[in-house]
């Protein structure tokens, strides 16, 4: 396959075919790595799991590579060939797309889940690093635009393009694949197609990295200077995105309880406009997100990148008490609000860590991003509503409790992009003052 040769001084509209590229390899691993919550219930059956077996399944699958792998992999990303190791991770998770399919026990399916995970996750951080050094400074709220629209359509497809193979499947048979059950063909199809949508990462080159101070193979006490010497500007950032997801993961995961126990409402009446709901808002705030981005960084004032950061915490403040909502419609408005935020501020910190970071330290702090919003967005959060809960006077208080930790984390959140905003680097080559 032919290469993609890209100019001295592109143009965004001249990036737009590696850009897309990308976008669609992450739409087939977000796809891959959701795909299995679709057809959990066959696999319940057939291998006779439990609720708690599904629950390690699905979620401790999904953790152990965010803690574990988003480190090594974003140095890794600093030092070696990305379009090399994207390919990499695309066939891994590939495998483990496959591996599902022919799972039968619970640790072949854990370790499937979890190639899934790896893949996922680590394309993810060597795409945003590659799209930083495709584009210029000002175009990079557009580029990030484009690979999280491709993330956004990948957890949509996770439900929809996986709902709808396994729908056929149960109805009708396919050659080569009746003597499997539907939830084992549909991901056989599944590996198929996502073999067929990253074939084209093979077209791209590996471009020339932009902003680096020091090597890309300078020793580790040279890196840990680096970041030590951006303490002021990485700590709050950190402690900013990572309050966004500690509410959003909260709400995700609360919220069908919320609206059953509150609302009286079963799990059909409200899955539709939920789903909907998360797309709309995942796109919306992508296009804002990047808008913003770029907008901020052309300001005269330091740190301005991170201005619609610190609006969008600031909004998921209110947002965040959707839990105690008396009505249905304003439930979701206001959580539609904390979901459309939380997106805005988690492309606005992709696209500061590319512009504000020097080239060599982007693959390990977007990494390490990744490993502590996983590790207390999802470990922490789920579990901190429940005790919350508990010292209200029990579960039929998870909606006050729910609302107390969703705006705790979102006022922390604001305060702390706001801090970072203040100590922002003038720009990636430049430590700041």
């Amino acid at each position: 396959m032919a290469s993609i040769a890209l100019p001295a001084a592109p143009t965004f509209s001249s990036r737009l075919v590696p850009l897309l590229i990308l976008a669609i390899a992450m739409a087939a691993g977000f796809t891959m790595m959701g795909s299995f919550s679709m057809v959990q219930e066959g696999a319940k059956a057939e291998m006779g799991l439990s609720d708690t077996a599904l629950g390690v399944v699905q979620g401790v699958s999904a953790a152990v590579p965010l803690v574990l792998f988003s480190i090594p992999i974003g140095i890794l990303v600093d030092r070696r060939n990305r379009v090399r190791l994207l390919i990499a991770l695309s066939l891994i998770w590939t495998a483990g797309t496959l591996l599902t399919a022919l799972a039968h026990s619970i640790p072949v399916l854990f370790a499937a889940r979890m190639l899934a995970g790896i893949g996922t996750t680590g394309a993810l951080t060597a795409a945003l690093s590659l799209t930083a050094d495709w584009c210029g400074p000002a175009q990079r709220g557009r580029a990030m635009l484009v690979v999280t629209l491709g993330k956004c359509l990948g957890q949509a497809g996770a439900f929809a393009l996986a709902g709808w193979l396994l729908g056929l499947l149960i109805h009708a048979s396919m050659p080569g694949l009746s003597s499997l059950a539907p939830w084992r063909s549909t991901h056989v199809l599944l590996a198929a197609i996502s073999l067929t949508l990253t074939l084209p990462l093979l077209t791209l080159r590996e471009p020339e990295r932009q902003e680096v101070v020091a090597s890309t193979h300078a020793p580790l006490r040279v890196v840990a200077g680096e970041l030590w010497a951006r303490r002021a500007f990485l700590i709050p950032l950190f402690v900013g995105q990572v309050g966004v997801v500690m509410a959003d993961a909260a709400a995700a995961i609360w919220a069908s309880p919320v609206l059953s126990r509150s609302h009286g409402l079963a799990p059909q009446d409200f899955a539709g406009w939920m789903g909907a709901l998360i797309f709309a808002t995942g796109v919306a705030g992508s296009i804002l997100g990047g808008i913003a981005a770029d907008f901020g960084h052309k300001s005269a004032r330091r740190g301005g990148l991170l201005t619609g950061a610190v609006v969008a915490a600031a909004i998921g403040v209110p947002a965040a008490l959707f839990p105690v909502a008396p009505a249905v419609p304003l439930f979701a408005l206001a959580i539609g609000m904390l979901m459309l935020c939380g997106t805005i501020t988690g492309l606005i910190t992709s696209v500061a860590l590319t512009v504000l970071i020097p080239n060599e330290l982007r693959g390990l702090c977007i990494g390490a991003f990744i490993a502590l919003a996983g590790l207390v967005g999802f470990g922490v959060a789920p579990s901190l509503v429940t005790a919350v809960s508990g010292l209200l006077g029990g579960e039929a208080h998870l909606g006050q409790g729910l609302a107390l930790v969703g705006v705790g984390v979102s006022v922390i959140s604001a305060l702390a992009f706001a801090q970072a905003r203040r100590h922002a680097p003038l720009s990636a080559a430049r430590r700041p003052i």
